[in-house]
C-alpha cells in the first residue's frame, strides 16, 4: 500500500475561488501562485474548470485562466478540467487550445464535460447560437478530435491554430455516461468524485471493462477527484473545511456566494437532510493532519485503484490552501 501511494501522480484542480472580501484580480493572482507552488511540490497537472454565473468562481473564461497559470510555470501540465463542450462550437475550442499548445508546447491537456457549468438559465444564455446541447456531445467530441488532428487533403474547415496538435483529450464525468463514452473513444477518464461520488465505482468498472484502445491511449487510465483539507492538526483542518461546506449548502439552497471564511458553528445550522447531503458529496475527502490525510488517501486508493488523483482544496485563506497541497505532497513523498 505504501508503495502504491508513492507511485500515483497527484494533480491539482483549481476553480480560482473568489473569497468574501476579495476580488477577481486577487483570485486570478492566487490561482497563478498556486500553479507555481504546486509545480514546486511535484504535482503532475494543474487543471481549471469552466463554471458560469457563480459569484465565488473566477475560472469561467477557462482558456485565459490556463494561460495565466501556464505562463508562470515551466514543467507542470496545465489544462481544463474541464471545458463544457456543449457551450462552445468545437472549432473555437480547437483554436483556443491550439493557441495554448503553440505557446506552451507539450504541456496542455483538454478535459471535456457535457454539463453547462451552471443552471439551465445559464445554458440558455451561453448556447443561444448553438444547436443540440448535451445531445450532440459525442459528435462534438469527434468533431473536435478531427480538428486537432492533421488536416485532410482538401479539408474546407480547419482549426488554425489547432490542426496537427493532437492535444490529449480527456473525458470528464459524474455518471456512467462519460465512462461509456471515454471507453468507446479510448480516452482517459476523470471522474468528479470530489463532489458527486454516488456513481464512482460503477463508472470506473464500466470504463475499465469496455475500454477500446485508441491512438491516444492503449489501456484504461482513471483519474479521480478528491478533496484535501490538510493542516498541521485535525482540528484546524476541520475548521478550514467549513468554507467548502458553506459553499455546497449555499449552492443547494439556490444562493451561491463568494467563498466564505471558516465558521466553526456552521454545521449546527444545517437541517438533517442538508447534513446527509453534505456527508454524501464530501465522501471522497481527507480532512485532518498529515497522519489522518495519509490514512484517508490510502483507504481511498485501496478501494478505487486509480491511476492518478486530482486534488481539490477549497480553502478560504490562500496561504493555508497552498500549505494543504504541500502537506498532501509530503505525505505522498514520504511513502517512497
Amino acid at each position: 500500500m505504501a508503495y502504491m501511494l508513492s507511485m500515483i501522480p497527484f494533480s491539482v484542480l483549481d476553480l480560482a475561488p473568489i473569497v468574501e472580501g476579495g476580488t477577481v484580480a486577487q483570485a486570478l493572482a492566487n490561482s497563478r501562485d498556486l500553479a507555481v507552488q504546486t509545480e514546486r511540490f511535484g504535482y503532475n497537472r494543474f487543471w481549471l474548470a469552466e463554471h458560469h454565473n457563480m459569484p465565488g468562481i473566477a475560472s469561467s473564461a477557462t482558456a485565459l485562466c490556463i494561460q495565466n497559470a501556464a505562463a508562470a510555470t515551466t514543467t507542470i501540465r496545465v489544462g481544463a478540467g474541464g471545458i463544457m463542450l456543449p457551450n462552445h462550437a468545437p472549432i473555437v475550442i480547437a483554436e483556443q487550445f491550439g493557441t495554448l499548445e503553440a505557446l506552451f508546447p507539450g504541456r496542455i491537456d483538454l478535459g471535456l464535460g457535457r454539463a453547462p457549468g451552471g443552471d439551465q438559465r445559464v445554458a440558455m444564455a451561453l448556447r443561444r447560437t448553438l444547436v443540440g446541447g448535451e445531445d450532440r456531445f459525442p459528435q462534438d467530441v469527434l468533431e473536435l478530435q478531427a480538428l486537432l488532428a492533421p488536416a485532410e487533403p482538401r479539408q474546407i474547415v480547419r482549426a488554425v491554430p489547432g490542426e496537427g496538435t493532437n492535444i490529449p483529450l480527456w473525458m470528464l464525468g459524474s455518471s456512467t455516461f462519460g465512462a461509456q463514452l471515454a471507453a468507446a473513444l479510448g480516452l482517459p477518464y476523470a471522474f468528479a468524485s470530489h463532489f458527486a461520488p454516488a456513481q464512482m465505482m460503477d463508472a470506473i468498472a464500466i470504463y475499465r471493462a469496455t475500454f477500446r484502445p485508441s491512438e491516444q491511449l492503449q489501456k484504461p487510465y482513471v483519474m479521480l477527484g478528491f478533496n484535501i483539507f490538510a493542516a498541521p492538526t485535525d482540528e484546524e483542518a476541520r475548521y478550514l473545511s467549513t468554507s467548502l461546506m458553506q459553499a455546497f449548502a449555499s449552492l443547494r439552497r439556490g444562493i451561491p456566494r463568494k467563498l466564505q471564511p471558516p465558521d466553526p458553528s456552521f454545521e449546527e445550522t444545517l437541517s438533517g437532510s442538508e447534513r446527509a447531503q453534505l456527508d454524501e458529496v464530501m465522501k471522497c475527502s481527507a480532512i485532518g493532519g498529515p497522519e489522518t490525510v495519509r490514512a484517508s488517501l490510502e483507504a481511498f486508493i485501496a478501494r478505487t485503484q486509480p491511476d492518478e488523483l486530482i486534488l481539490a482544496s477549497h480553502i478560504y485563506d490562500h496561504a493555508a490552501r497552498v500549505r494543504a497541497y504541500q502537506i498532501a505532497a509530503e505525505v505522498r513523498q514520504s511513502m517512497h
